[in-house]
């Protein structure tokens, strides 16, 4: 072992006056003084280190707790009816029924992922899925949300290749389907891509396990991968502050995967699990020990002393804070009884784990921490990991805001309707927001397990639970920053209108969300309106639909040479189903069947796909009726359950012709639909019909012997909906009677051509 000039607290208390490396780590100096001011004196480099990491905005969430707090506070006792872990554990767990559980979350991995693209996204994916572990769950599945810079800036394809490669790469070694997630194109992302990563496990309900460490002499354990100076920094590094060329590189920063050893490791701790042999376990993500000891012992009796030079190392010239610090991947904490260390070993060795003892639960209050027998860390546990800064940033509305508001799409230049609707139709099917994403999804493997019921290109994917009785969830995440961007508080509750419906166009029943908020920097108090106002948004909406949060991620500093990302709060919304065999997909295949529009359409062309593309970003985005959200999930789950649908499609992006286009491709059968009577009762255009991002609104397809059963459901809740045409297996065409019909080959060829174009 390297010797080291090592800071031990008594040195610290002889020599108060030593210059230490605050600022380079991100630390304040009004928070720095408050570290001096909680220890009673300097704190040494190792203790500095832990602060730094623990206090960044990306583990301490220092300017988002206080909107945060409504999550909580906005939860009415029915939303917690089916609510087994909520917000403050590694990840929330939701009871579906017959003793199963399922926990889900996602979270961000966007600054690693612009440094080093296919290790940033790989260790996303990586480290969500420790989360699930984490919860006493077997991991099922992933999705990934993902939001890329212009299609066809040159940096972009880097990103796309790497980002890609490493979600798959790592997911696929896993055994892990990935059943669906978004990808968008838009220049606001050049600087900062979101790669945001979902993971859902399932677990029975007495199998839930907490981070926490009870029980003096309980011993407490690191194991898995060793730690190395790969991740040091990684996620206060990256994620609290801005991308700025004038600061040092980060690549360091970066944490480097091994999904093979966190396969073992999920079998592993299954085993443990499965043998109760683990009284508390956390996993190794964002700030590495620091975290998790300091989480432990605060969670659980306050106490725990532990010998820091019994860390397994892969590199032996780490000092004690980069050990402390270190992100280094597939590495796991548990707390364990003496009695039960002799079995522990034995399942360790048994897969080949590597292990180290390093020290105990204990009564004191204090986390202690040695190197070499010289205490290093001393301090209170709550105040590195519970008690940092919470700051109240000030914030206000744009000035801006008013007048883009007031640039409406249908009074600008851009709003007149386009003379050939079939060409408009193609040019938004092939559009990179719009066109098939099939050239990133097939290099997932979303069928492995077998448990995979649905996946892409269908509204939401579709997870078995239990194969004797068919029990299962349905998942569906989305966000349209464009939306956020022109009202974050309409926008926020868009992206959970839509998750929502999402879930119920499957078939099942939505039961709770989790969120992944990406915002600018929390320094700009536009920026921070915009968060307050995403998150009263979501909070709000959440009440309404009588859907928890359960847990999710703050992401800031999306934000490059001090132009911000617009704010996208990434919605996830699981759902439930009795039977997954009932689900419904979101194309239709038999001929005959009637074509149902649901919902009311709405001359709302503002922040749409077909504004985007005529280069327009203004007025306000679709109004939200989350009552009748809530009404229309009920009509489609209904419908599924009792077999009154055999396809459902949302509208949401592109409106009705996406719509109609996808739910023709999805399985090749053509449609005749006519747009006259929408138009005459909804008081639109053709194009407007066509275009328009109305919420609440969703396609079906009913067979002939339910279309009565069917049309008396939608009368009995007073929902609109109206039959707009005949599914047509014969013409392999879509046909917009008396407007224009396209064949389907060529809308196949337009749409799947655009990505390949790009990436090869």
């Amino acid at each position: 072992m390297t010797a080291f000039n090592i800071d031990t607290v008594t040195q610290a208390e002889q020599t108060p006056g030593t210059e230490l490396p605050w600022a380079e780590l991100g630390l304040k100096a009004d928070e720095f003084d408050r570290i001096v001011e909680i220890l009673g004196r300097r704190p040494t480099a190792a203790e500095l280190a832990m602060y730094s990491v623990m206090w960044s905005e990306h583990c301490s969430y220092k300017s988002s707790k206080v909107h945060l707090r409504q999550f909580g506070e906005k939860v009415t006792e029915q939303m917690k009816e089916h609510l087994l872990v909520g917000i403050g554990e590694n990840a929330g767990v939701v009871d579906i029924g017959e003793g199963w559980a399922v926990t889900f979350k996602v979270e961000s991995h966007n600054h690693p992922s612009f440094v080093e693209p296919y290790q940033g996204a790989a260790t996303g994916i990586g480290g969500i899925v420790r989360d699930i572990i984490s919860m006493g769950a077997r991991p099922v599945a992933v999705m990934d949300p993902l939001r890329f810079g212009a299609i066809d800036h040159p940096d972009t394809a880097r990103l796309v290749h790497g980002i890609v490669s490493g979600i798959g790469g790592y997911g696929n070694s896993l055994g892990l389907p990935n059943i669906g997630g978004e990808t968008v194109f838009d220049a606001v992302y050049q600087g900062n891509p979101l790669v945001n990563a979902l993971a859902v496990g399932v677990l029975r309900h007495e199998d839930i396990r907490l981070a926490n460490a009870s029980g003096v002499g309980n011993k407490v354990v690191l194991f898995g991968a060793r730690t190395g100076g790969d991740g040091i920094g990684g996620a206060s590094v990256l994620a609290s502050e801005s991308f700025d060329d004038s600061k040092p590189a980060k690549r360091p920063a970066v944490q480097v995967g091994d999904s093979f050893a966190e396969k073992v490791l999920i079998e592993c701790c299954l085993e443990l699990f499965a043998s109760g042999l683990v009284e508390g376990i956390q996993d190794l993500g964002a700030a590495g020990i620091s975290c998790a000891t300091s989480e432990l012992a605060s969670n659980g009796e306050g106490g725990m002393h532990v010998e820091l030079t019994k860390v397994l190392l892969r590199d032996p010239t780490l000092t004690p804070g980069e050990i402390l610090m270190s992100e280094s991947q597939e590495r796991m904490m548990a707390v364990v009884t003496p009695e039960n260390v002799a079995a522990f070993e034995a399942v360790m060795d048994a897969w080949d784990v590597e292990y180290s003892w390093l020290g105990e639960v204990t009564g004191s209050g204090r986390l202690i921490i040695d190197w070499d027998g010289e205490t290093i860390v001393d301090v209170d546990p709550r105040t590195v990991a519970h008690d940092g800064p919470v700051y109240e940033r000030p914030y206000h509305r744009p000035g801006w805001l008013d007048a883009t508001q007031a640039d409406h799409f249908a009074d600008s230049a851009h709003g007149a309707a386009p003379a050939d609707l079939k060409a408009a139709m193609l040019e938004l099917m092939a559009s990179p927001n719009l066109a098939s994403t099939a050239w990133i999804t097939d290099q997932y493997d979303r069928y492995v397990q077998g448990n995979t019921a649905q996946a892409m290109p269908d509204d939401a994917g579709v997870i078995r639970v239990n194969e004797e009785t068919g029990l299962g969830v349905a998942l569906a995440t989305d966000a349209n920053g464009r939306y956020c961007y022109l009202d974050p508080y309409q926008g926020a509750q868009l992206a959970l209108a839509e998750a929502y419906r999402n879930v119920a166009t499957a078939g099942a029943k939505p039961l709770a969300v989790t969120d992944c908020l990406n915002f600018g920097s929390p320094e700009d108090p536009e920026v921070m309106w915009q968060f307050a106002e995403s998150v009263r948004g979501l909070a709000d909406a959440c009440q309404q639909l009588g859907v928890p949060v359960t847990g999710g991620n703050v992401s800031l500093y999306n934000q490059t040479g001090g132009v911000a990302i617009h704010p996208t709060p990434v919605v996830g919304v699981l759902g439930v189903f009795d039977d997954v065999a009932r689900r419904t997909p979101s194309g239709w295949r038999e001929d005959g069947q009637a074509i149902y529009l649901l919902g009311t359409t709405r001359a709302e062309l503002d922040g749409s796909e077909w504004a985007k593309l005529q280069g327009h970003l203004g007025g306000k985005p679709p109004v939200v009726d989350l009552d009748r959200e809530r009404q229309l999930a009920e009509i489609l789950v209904n419908c599924s359950r009792d077999g009154m649908v055999d396809a459902a499609h949302d509208l949401s992006e592109g409106g009705l012709a996406a719509a109609l286009a996808e739910s023709c491709l999805r399985f090749g059968v053509g449609a005749r639909v006519g747009l006259a009577e929408l138009c005459d009762r909804d008081g639109v255009t053709v194009f407007e019909a066509l275009f328009s991002e109305s919420p609440g609104r969703a396609l079906v397809a009913v067979p002939r012997s339910e279309e009565v059963r069917f049309n008396d459901m939608c009368e009995a809740r007073g929902f609109e909906r109206l039959r707009l045409g005949v599914v047509d297996a014969e013409s392999d065409a879509l046909e917009i009677q008396g407007e224009f019909t396209l064949p389907l080959a060529e809308l196949r060829e337009t749409h799947e051509g655009t990505l390949p174009k790009y990436f090869g």
